[in-house]
């Protein structure tokens, strides 16, 4: 009977083994550190706004964790909220007509990522506006003072560091980085080797185990396993993909790897470090040599960091990278990574062997002061006329913490008469921060300016194609609208010669109307920025194209853009502009007429006289250009 039995529980124990086995190896079961279940059914753990930034030290041959996997009752709550106000609902007027976009069968790359991350985004800013409501009510000062705080600063700055702890240093950067943003730094390599690390951590959302690493900046004097040599070795973190390829300068051989920002991802002149026959030597002599070098010599290579020699070095945000220079001179540049964009950059952290004197960030994100926007009412959105047949609509791209972009937008081309009188209107398409702070900032600028709509994914740079599908809803479902324009917040437009440029094509249907593109073919080239693999587009050459900055279709077809997405057939394309003209294409071959019409003054790349477009402008110069014609000076550029 015992034995009998001991074999039945053996028998039982084996089933109970085979099921748990089946349960975990589920995909549905299986859930990464990133779990939304685990994360709705404990509460979420949040960051102190005081909080400074310590990521987890991570050993460069840890391996990646996977990628999270979500459910759609996972994400319900994003598309429904309670307690908001018709007014705050106008923020949300595409929000919800794009809640397909969880469904579709083949999306863009990060697609299901930037939705949880959206979630989480937006769970956390539904309570902030809880708060701040409730603090309206009990008028509580305490609460009150909490939310001036979380203004995002034009500069932050720590004076007079000594050694660095074990943990190192941390600058909180509140809002993130934009274009043009800098972090200005003053040290001295000391101590056993000399080596440090200066890194650029990203925001971390609740329930993530540590947060990206932006930008890791590794000066090792000593050399490495890889060489004796003094070499810089720059590289990314994340927790779903592990350290990526490093790139390391002096480079170990050529790799005619393309420029970033027009600059060497490492200058030529960085190499062996002669300077370290520095270290024996006093100032004169190194005065000297650097006297005889100037005289017509040729110079020799440097390392840029000595060990017990103060350095001034900068880290600055270009376009496409970021750059840095010591002591005045050019030394690497690191093109942006997938996912790891300067908007996500929550503080920089300074480790090992420096003496940091001093350290200054400058050019952040900052929001202006509603106390002292004095011209507030002629910025504001003119309400739309229910039922009224607009002229054009234009669905600018932006991204949360460009507050600088949008107000001068606001002050510039916005200001036209056509868009005052309501016959033109205006939004901002902006996607949520992974930063609190940031999607607050940007709530009370969308609710004071009424010019913003706000998609329910984090604003990646691969997602920017359902920015497209959005305007398209926007001047169809939410406007009726002849046509719809997109472009960007650093592009000027001319929307007086925009309309007459229609109005003399006397094209209603069928139209894409810009800077055309004709038998162009996709980049194969896998360093480029726009590089398309044969399995995201097999054909030589792409359908006829606008380039992105600005473009016009007529209403006919982004109807058919909308249609396409609500049904599920639309090919998401992670290059937006290409992506119209393949959604143009298929209209085609629907058995429909299309017009493409070029203009040569749409310019995509700066800015030339008797332009109608201008990308690539700054604040000041788009408010320069709107101020030159303004003086009857003409459409000339200001740089």
């Amino acid at each position: 009977m015992k034995k009998w039995s001991g074999g039945m529980l053996i028998i039982f124990l084996f089933i109970i083994l085979v099921i748990g086995f089946s349960v975990v190896d589920n995909p549905l079961w299986r859930r990464s550190a990133f779990s939304f279940s685990t994360n709705l059914s404990s509460g979420i753990l949040q960051l102190k706004e005081n909080d400074v930034v310590h990521p987890t030290q991570h050993s460069e041959n840890n391996k990646a964790v996977k990628s999270p996997i979500f459910s759609t009752e996972e994400l319900q709550h994003l598309f429904s909220w309670k307690n908001l106000s018709k007014e705050e609902s106008q923020i949300l007027q595409t929000w919800k007509r794009l809640k397909d976009l969880i469904h579709h069968r083949e999306p863009l790359p990060q697609q299901s990522e930037a939705v949880i991350e959206a979630a989480n985004a937006w769970k956390d800013l539904l309570d902030s506006i809880e708060q701040e409501k409730l603090s309206m009510v009990m008028d509580n000062s305490s609460l009150r003072n909490n939310t001036k705080e979380t203004q995002c600063p034009y500069s932050l700055s720590a004076m007079n560091q000594t050694e660095l702890q074990s943990d190192g240093f941390n600058l909180k950067i509140p809002c993130g980085l934009i274009q043009d943003s800098s972090i200005t730094f003053v040290g001295i390599p000391r101590g056993p080797l000399g080596n440090f690390r200066i890194e650029l951590i990203g925001s971390q959302l609740s329930g993530e185990p540590d947060p990206p690493i932006v930008l890791h900046y590794n000066v090792r004097l000593q050399g490495d396993m890889v060489t004796e040599n003094s070499v810089i070795v720059q590289n990314t973190w994340t927790a779903a993909s592990d350290w990526g390829e490093e790139e390391r300068c002096p480079l170990p051989v050529p790799d005619g790897r393309q420029k970033v920002d027009d600059l060497d991802r490492c200058n030529e002149k960085v190499g062996k470090a002669a300077n370290r026959k520095y270290v024996n030597r006093n100032r004169s002599e190194i005065a000297k040599e650097t006297t005889v070098r100037r005289m017509g010599a040729k110079e020799n290579l440097y390392f840029p960091f000595i060990e017990g020699y103060a350095f001034v070095a900068t880290i600055w945000v270009g376009m496409d990278g970021f750059h840095m220079t010591v002591n005045g001179k050019h030394v690497t540049s690191f093109e942006y990574r997938e996912s790891l964009e300067p908007w996500l950059v929550s503080g920089v952290r300074f480790t090992q062997d420096l003496k940091l004197l001093s350290v200054l960030a400058s050019g952040l994100p900052t929001s202006e002061y509603l106390d002292y926007v004095f011209d507030l009412e002629s910025l504001k959105a003119v309400p739309l006329v229910p039922q009224k047949k607009l002229s054009m609509f234009i669905g600018v791209f932006s991204t949360a913490n460009n507050f600088n972009r949008r107000m001068a937008v606001r002050r510039s081309w916005m200001q036209y008469k056509a868009v005052r009188a309501g016959d033109v209107a205006v939004r901002f398409f902006v996607g949520l921060h992974k930063n609190k702070r940031v999607n607050e900032e940007l709530w009370k600028e969308a609710h004071t300016y009424g010019d913003i709509q706000l998609v329910p994914f984090v604003d990646y740079y691969n997602l920017i194609t359902l920015k497209t599908i959005a305007i398209c809803t926007y001047g169809t479902k939410v406007v009726s609208a002849q046509y719809t324009m997109k472009t960007d917040d650093d592009t000027f437009v001319r929307v007086d010669e925009v309309l007459s440029a229609l109005n003399k094509t006397k094209t209603t249907k069928g139209l894409l109307y810009g800077l055309i593109s004709f038998d162009s073919q996709p980049h194969r080239s896998e360093e480029s920025k726009w590089y398309i693999s044969p399995k995201e587009w097999a054909q030589e050459y792409y359908p006829p194209w606008a380039h992105g900055p600005g473009y016009i279709i007529s209403e006919d077809i982004a109807k058919f853009v909308v249609q396409g997405h609500r049904e599920k057939r639309l090919k998401l394309f992670k290059l937006e502009d290409v992506a119209m003209g393949i959604w143009v294409e298929e209209y085609k071959k629907s058995g429909h007429n299309v017009y493409y019409i070029n203009n040569d003054q749409f310019f995509n790349t700066g800015c030339k006289p008797d332009y109608v477009i201008a990308h690539y402008q700054g604040p000041r110069s788009i408010l320069c250009l709107w101020q030159k014609l303004q003086q009857g000076s003409g459409p000339v550029c200001c740089e």
